[in-house]
């Protein structure tokens, strides 16, 4: 289990305070799904306080449809986090909303004329990046913020999933992998430690798997891992990495990016510390869950 003995100060940053945050410009990127396989369009562009974040689904038929990235729109997606509403699916959302939220931009329109969002190399730098380019805008109305009273945990077997009161969004993530070995990162979530630690880290999956897994796909007709190679994702072969890692504990940090953009289907930042064994999105979407369903564990201030 993570070691959380030297957690115990404050984290560097508190989220109350602050004022919500929209983007100053808009901007946009494009690439393939990992698990669609097919390319997509994305425009990330400002929107007023209290909009929140909403992915807006275009057809060619000129409908469309808003899905709010809350967690009561979440649904089941193998690898990946989805949203519906109204019978539309957007699927793969999770590394551009930890950006989103990581960087503290509250209220985002997010247009899309497909499915899944691009995977890029499987980090969430390139939404990083967009991000920074538009800059951040601060508007007039304070942020509220969801502060945990006391601990919830969710168990699946070997998998281990708690948040506990704190200060800032903390996390405290661990794995171990066969033939790699036991990874560990603990720290606070600020854009800095975001962009600098957790950003730069990818989906990562073993090669075996991810190949059978896209021949399934591709037989059965299935969005499933369409998408996926060395250049979308860190690869595991043997006791190596594919290309080779980006940090030498590059894996356990993208449990921690994907915890971040699953924490941010709250809608709301978060105060709380968060530690995780082996965990999945299954496991944070379940925490989610059953956190925003206890009244008692949290308080919105």
């Amino acid at each position: 289990m993570p070691n959380v003995s030297n957690l115990s100060a404050p984290a560097p940053f508190a989220a109350t305070g602050r004022r919500q945050a929209t983007l100053g410009a808009a901007f946009e990127r494009s690439g393939r799904g990992l698990h669609t396989g097919r390319s997509a369009r994305v425009r990330v562009s400002p929107a007023p306080a209290g909009h929140g974040i909403v992915f807006r689904r275009r057809f060619r038929n000129g409908r469309s449809v808003d899905i709010p990235a809350l967690w009561h729109h979440q649904e089941t997606a193998p690898a990946c986090t989805a949203l519906r509403a109204e019978g539309v699916l957007v699927r793969t959302v999770e590394h551009l909303l930890a950006a989103l939220y990581a960087l503290r931009i509250d209220n985002a329109l997010i247009d899309t004329d497909a499915e899944e969002m691009p995977i890029f190399d499987g980090s969430a730098l390139p939404w990083c990046e967009g991000i920074a380019g538009a800059a951040r805008v601060e508007q007039a109305e304070p942020t509220r913020v969801l502060r945990v009273l006391r601990p919830v945990s969710i168990v699946d077997g070997h998998r281990r999933l708690s948040i506990g009161p704190g200060r800032g969004l903390t996390v405290c993530a661990h794995i171990e992998l066969c033939r790699f070995g036991t990874f560990d990162w603990q720290g606070a979530i600020t854009p800095q430690s975001f962009q600098r630690e957790i950003a730069p880290s990818r989906s990562f999956g073993r090669f075996m798997r991810a190949m059978a897994g896209r021949a399934y796909g591709f037989l059965m007709r299935k969005p499933l891992l369409q998408g996926c190679g060395p250049r979308s994702a860190a690869l595991l072969f043997r006791d190596r990495v594919i290309g080779g890692l980006r940090m030498e504990d590059e894996l356990v940090r993208h449990r921690v990016l994907d915890i971040v953009g699953d924490f941010a289907l709250i809608g709301y930042p978060v105060e709380g510390l968060v530690i995780a064994s082996h965990t999945c999105h299954d496991l944070n979407h379940a925490l989610v869950a059953a956190l925003m369903r206890d009244r008692t564990a949290w308080e919105l201030v």
